[in-house]
């Protein structure tokens, strides 16, 4: 039996499938195009690859962010819809979790980050274990200057992994210094493969009931309810 991890959450697409916990196939590609044209064709064609059948699919994974909010909205309704035509369980996990596995090997803390434009990132804060990821703080929506400073009293290297790390490159080394971290680019982009290894472990949720990881409501959204609340005081 096999399982199909799936991530649209930010730029990069990615699709992979595991067989009895083994990678036999994985696709991804790091460009600024349409996820909801190309996601059912790249797992169309990575099926056809490694000659498995939807109906040998045991599980889903997928990404449910934070992140882009239409990537992750595209990603959660495919697996959601593809799980329950199949009627198998599917599984969420953090956008920012599947980053911090490229730190596998990594001894200090690992920081991966998303930029949320307007001076804010998504991070979260993880360390290795006796071969599990650990979470050591709660993923949060913060200003990029407020991490830094809280990095900044951690007395230990820390990695920081993330696809826009090069509009951060310079207050990172700014304000952490010495014990900041940064890799090659090759790093920073999460892997398919690396969504199914952070899930499979994991209780599948309801179908209906998983819903996305935001971490902040969309701007169209905030919007409405200030709309709302506003009506409200003016009677």
């Amino acid at each position: 039996m096999s399982i199909l991890a799936i991530d649209t959450s930010n730029q990069a697409l990615g699709v992979a499938i595991l067989n009895e916990e083994k990678i036999i196939g994985e696709f991804t590609t790091n460009i600024a195009k349409n996820h909801s044209l190309r996601l059912m064709p790249a797992i169309e064609q990575l099926m056809k690859e490694v000659n498995v059948k939807p109906q040998s699919l045991e599980k889903i994974i997928v990404a449910k962010g934070p992140g882009s909010y239409t990537g992750v909205r595209i990603g959660l309704t495919t697996a959601k819809t593809m799980a329950w035509a199949l009627d198998i369980p599917v599984v969420g996990v953090s956008s920012l979790k599947v980053l911090a596995h490229q730190g596998r090997f990594f001894q200090g803390y690992i920081c991966p980050f998303f930029d949320a434009r307007r001076g804010l990132v998504y991070a979260g804060l993880y360390q290795w274990k006796n071969g599990e990821i650990q979470q050591v703080w709660d993923e949060v929506n913060i200003p990029i200057a407020d991490l830094l400073s809280k990095l900044a009293d951690e007395n230990k290297e820390i990695l920081f992994l993330s696809p826009d790390i090069e509009i951060h490159r310079e207050n990172i080394i700014s304000l952490v210094g010495g014990r900041a971290v940064i890799p090659e680019m090759a790093y920073h982009i999460s892997r398919a493969s690396h969504i199914a290894l952070a899930g499979l472990n994991e209780t599948p949720q309801s179908t209906h009931a998983l819903t996305p990881n935001y971490l902040r409501m969309a701007e169209a959204e905030a919007k409405w309810l200030n709309q709302q609340k506003e009506k409200e005081e003016n009677g």
